[in-house]
């Protein structure tokens, strides 16, 4: 079983992270599938991910998942919250019976800097600028940010968020001793909302999630 990493976060909330070795059928024995997915590497990643949601809670009912008009999966009971985000041989799913969620996964790779544009604010550029002579740590860097705003993406949930304007670092990063990083954010969409997102690097990819009360 290639549980790369798992997380108990708390009682309450877990997250999980799967290195997919396995061929399509390990996973159709015990995940209903109710959406064609035609590509067959990104049905293997589906799969996967959804995989993840009762290994972390055993008692995910997986059969009353529903798919919202903004294409985020959801529980129409609530009893449990969840996100899943996958890349490359990757799959990760955060799992809370009482939190609003949201995970991603990144691969580290160059490609992140040709679409800096899209994403970040100008007082992101700013920050990362003092990092550009650290070639390793600006990319790991740039991933972060990039990753955190996808992850508040998907707690956010509705959509219609511009990435530049309505999530923007707020403050330093924290590097703590167990290698995650807290990372202040600011969320403003109808309203101005303090996030804090976690993040660690992994080899070879970032992974960040978000978790607030209801």
């Amino acid at each position: 079983m290639p549980l790369f990493y798992q997380h108990n976060i708390n009682e309450n909330t877990r997250l999980g992270i799967w290195r997919i070795e396995e061929p399509e059928a390990f996973f159709m024995e015990k995940v209903p599938v109710k959406r064609e997915v035609s590509h067959p590497y990104k049905r293997l990643q589906h799969l996967a991910g959804r995989y993840l949601l009762p290994v972390l809670f055993n008692d995910f009912p997986m059969e009353e998942i529903r798919i919202a008009d903004t294409r985020k999966p959801y529980l129409h009971n609530e009893q449990y919250h969840f996100s899943i985000s996958h890349c490359g041989n990757y799959a990760a799913a955060l799992v809370s019976s009482d939190q609003r969620v949201g995970v991603d996964i990144e691969l580290v790779t160059p490609r992140i800097l040709g679409i800096g544009h899209k994403f970040l604010h100008e007082n992101e550029r700013l920050f990362l600028r003092e990092w550009e002579m650290l070639s390793r740590v600006y990319l790991e860097l740039t991933t972060i940010i990039w990753s955190a705003k996808e992850a508040i993406y998907k707690w956010y949930g509705e959509g219609s968020l511009d990435f530049k304007q309505h999530m923007r670092l707020a403050g330093a990063i924290t590097f703590n001793p167990d290698e995650w990083a807290e990372i202040p954010f600011v969320f403003e969409k109808n309203g101005q909302r303090p996030l804090t997102i976690y993040a660690r690097v992994f080899d070879p990819l970032v992974v960040a999630w978000v978790a607030t009360e209801k």
